[in-house]
């Protein structure tokens, strides 16, 4: 299998609302020490409450996109083409593998990994609901590594235990679960503000699986706000297309800084390709390229 890239989760995703990160002037803690909270900071928190519920509303109100069942399907199968060098993206429950990268042992449907933290967090919660599951013993190994790329205390039988694990339904549904609460769900929801359609959409859910949902410069989040300084947003009166392009450019360029050899082709032959066509409702049929292998989907 191929596998174009692992999922960096050098820090938390921050609260999203339209275009606005929301955040105090000074830590809560801080104001505490001074005496009891200002107005004007309870104002603040009372206008980003409202400014929450606002969003939640025009995202409710929106199309599903690339939420409708459907989409989410083939958003699954792009993603697989990319990260797996197949659209069967179900078959990827039981994936296991150190690929080289730095990032440990890669595993699961979207490449999670014993280095960047997600996969820790995945078996931390599976195990509260599952606690004689068979990956609950490696705990301590996993935490122990990570943020690393070694193996301590994994080897020999952690890949074992994963495919084992994977044979079961309730953990391919915390794979399902933790891939949409970390991943699908705020990348739609935030594409959803930004004015996207379908393929915005998924082009961000792209951008966060592989760059993961981090605020630095090649984080998910640092890649949106330089994409915002270069163009208008849709929600602000942008050209849609214009936007995802540069959008896209600042991701290519971010993939190549990291590595200069770095196969770029899920952008270049496959989202580009989606965009210049002008698909943006990513409408079926399907065509693209990815490594030089054609995928489609009728």
């Amino acid at each position: 299998m191929k596998r174009a890239g692992c999922l960096l989760f050098a820090v938390a995703p921050v609260l999203v609302t339209a275009t606005v990160y929301f955040a105090t002037p000074e830590h809560t803690a801080t104001a505490d020490a001074k005496g009891p909270a200002s107005v004007s900071r309870k104002a603040r928190e009372k206008d980003s409450a409202n400014a929450e519920r606002k969003a939640d509303g025009e995202v409710a109100d929106a199309p599903p996109g690339l939420a409708a069942p459907d989409r989410k399907e083939l958003a699954q199968e792009i993603v697989a083409s990319a990260e797996n060098s197949t659209l069967k993206w179900h078959e990827a429950y039981a994936y296991v593998e150190d690929i080289g990268d730095g990032q440990g042992y890669t595993a699961g449907i979207i490449g999670f990994c014993t280095g960047t933290h997600d996969l820790l967090t995945l078996v931390e919660r599976y195990t509260e609901e599952h606690p004689d599951n068979g990956l609950a013993r490696f705990l301590p190994a996993l935490r122990k590594v990570d943020g690393t790329d070694s193996h301590e205390g994994l080897d020999p039988g952690f890949p074992a235990a994963w495919r084992r694990e994977a044979a079961l339904a309730a953990f391919r549904e915390a794979q399902d679960h933790e891939r949409d609460s970390v991943y699908f769900d705020p990348a739609v929801r935030l594409a959803k503000l930004d004015g996207l359609g379908t393929l915005g959409q998924f082009i961000y859910y792209d951008a966060m699986v592989m760059h993961g949902p981090g605020t630095s410069a090649d984080g998910f989040y640092g890649l949106r706000e330089r994409a915002v300084r270069e163009a208008n947003l849709p929600s602000e009166g942008g050209d849609e297309k214009a936007y995802l392009d540069i959008f896209l450019d600042i991701r290519r360029e971010a993939m190549k800084a990291k590595d200069p050899q770095r196969d770029t082709t899920r952008i270049d032959t496959a989202q580009r390709q989606f965009l210049h066509d002008g698909n943006l409702d990513l409408h079926t049929p399907l065509r693209w390229k990815v490594y030089g292998e054609t995928y489609r989907v009728p």
